[in-house]
């Protein structure tokens, strides 16, 4: 993207803004996982930040810093990337509500996983650590060693038609697209100067 996504602006707030904001109209507290020296945009005050432990472990290193973050606060936890600005409350809220008994519930489409737009007991912040060091680096690791309820994507038209929930914007192009279907102006948001 030539850019850190989650600063990029969304209207009149940032992409990362907007999923917590997205978040809070279903989930409490908020953990936001950044780099150990990554610049955030400005949060609320009742947002936790934690910072990865080492650089470069990927997303399932977020992940573990993240559950165990939440161990003992809540028992499970909604995980995100930050750049899925058409996040939709009600696909969290179904998302909670499939976890069941289950240890991990996440979208599944056809041969891909969406590790990061599914559900997760906090407890699994060690075990997602001890795959870390064991060379497995990858959330489908974790996903293969739990207890798993894979969420055939088809089964969330009825709260997201459009699946944007699993919309990630990792392009200028995607980033384009997704501007354009919130309502805003995305010839303005994607000026140039925004990708130097």
């Amino acid at each position: 993207m030539g850019r850190a996504k989650l600063a990029l602006p969304f209207g009149d707030e940032t992409m990362l803004e907007r999923v917590v904001r997205i978040l809070g109209e279903v989930v409490t507290p908020i953990v936001v996982v950044a780099a150990r020296d990554q610049q955030l945009p400005e949060l609320s005050d009742d947002v936790l930040i934690v910072r990865d432990e080492q650089d470069d472990l990927g997303p399932l290193g977020g992940l573990a810093v993240g559950l165990e973050a939440m161990e003992g606060i809540v028992d499970a936890a909604f995980v995100s990337s930050c750049d899925a600005p058409l996040l939709q409350p009600a696909f969290v809220q179904r998302m909670i509500e499939l976890l069941g008994s289950h240890e991990v519930a996440v979208p599944k489409e056809d041969d891909y996983y969406h590790p990061l737009s599914g559900m997760y007991r906090t407890s699994l912040g060690k075990r997602a650590q001890q795959l870390i060091a064991n060379d497995q680096r990858r959330p489908l690791h974790l996903i293969e060693q739990s207890d798993a309820f894979l969420v055939d994507v088809e089964t969330l038209r009825d709260v997201d038609p459009q699946l944007d929930s699993l919309r990630n914007t990792n392009t200028v192009e995607d980033y384009r697209r997704a501007l354009h279907d919130a309502g805003f102006d995305a010839a303005v948001e994607t000026d140039k100067s925004l990708f130097q």
